[in-house]
């Protein structure tokens, strides 16, 4: 394979949704989830999110306490993850919290439609800015750019909505893992795990098979993978 593995990982409410309609709340997860997030981090070479992620929420991608760092070590990986941030607009706020922690660079991947004062303030801030698309990102040739240039194998992505659409209406999904909370939000516009563009028709769904189920607590821990023959 010329590209990354590429994981997902998210956490729904019982109805679906990954925040209220007014995103007020984005983080409901069990401290079990959060463990499960960090595992998964440990296991790749990047961690990926998009620019409403990291604008909206504190976070910083990054592999979390030192048993964490000592489980990349052990998996053969290097203690502090790749960062990478998605924004075909370029519309990151150059003060977002994700950017005041330094322990490992930052890849911002974005399109022509980001401006050129845009530009200027995230490379001011991330490692290292690249266009990959006049109006939307090319996933498959970022991938494999991130394999070629920072040595990426696997990458975990971890929402929102729109980013996790792309990646599945290109078909660049290869494993799903998903956390279903004993939540109901509620609410047409809360957003969901694949918002965007969306399929339009049955046979263009992305299609998934599932692999594992554990239920722990209240939550319920699936882990599905890419089933393209259906």
């Amino acid at each position: 394979m010329n590209r990354p593995i590429v994981v997902v990982n998210m956490a729904m409410t019982a109805d679906g949704k990954i925040a209220t309609a007014n995103r007020r709340v984005s983080s409901f997860g069990s401290r079990l989830d959060h463990n499960h997030l960090l595992e998964l981090r440990a296991t790749a070479d990047a961690v990926m999110a998009g620019a409403r992620t990291v604008n909206t929420q504190k976070i910083t991608l990054g592999p979390g306490e030192a048993r964490y760092r000592r489980l990349r070590i052990k998996n053969g990986l290097a203690p502090y993850n790749l960062r990478v941030i998605v924004s075909g607009s370029g519309s990151i706020h150059p003060r977002a919290e994700i950017f005041k922690h330094r322990f490992s660079p930052i890849v911002i991947l974005t399109t022509g439609r980001a401006g050129k004062r845009a530009i200027a303030s995230l490379k001011a801030v991330a490692d290292e800015v690249k266009n990959f698309g006049v109006w939307e990102i090319d996933f498959l040739l970022a991938l494999r750019w991130l394999r070629d240039k920072w040595g990426v194998r696997r990458l975990l992505c971890e929402g929102g909505g729109a980013l996790n659409d792309a990646l599945f209406r290109t078909g660049l999904v290869d494993e799903l893992h998903l956390t279903i909370c004993p939540l109901i939000f509620g609410g047409r516009a809360a957003p969901t795990i694949a918002d965007g563009i969306g399929a339009l028709k049955l046979e263009q769904c992305a299609r998934l098979k599932l692999k594992s189920l554990k239920r722990r607590g209240n939550e319920l821990f699936l882990v599905y993978v890419s089933n393209p023959e259906g």
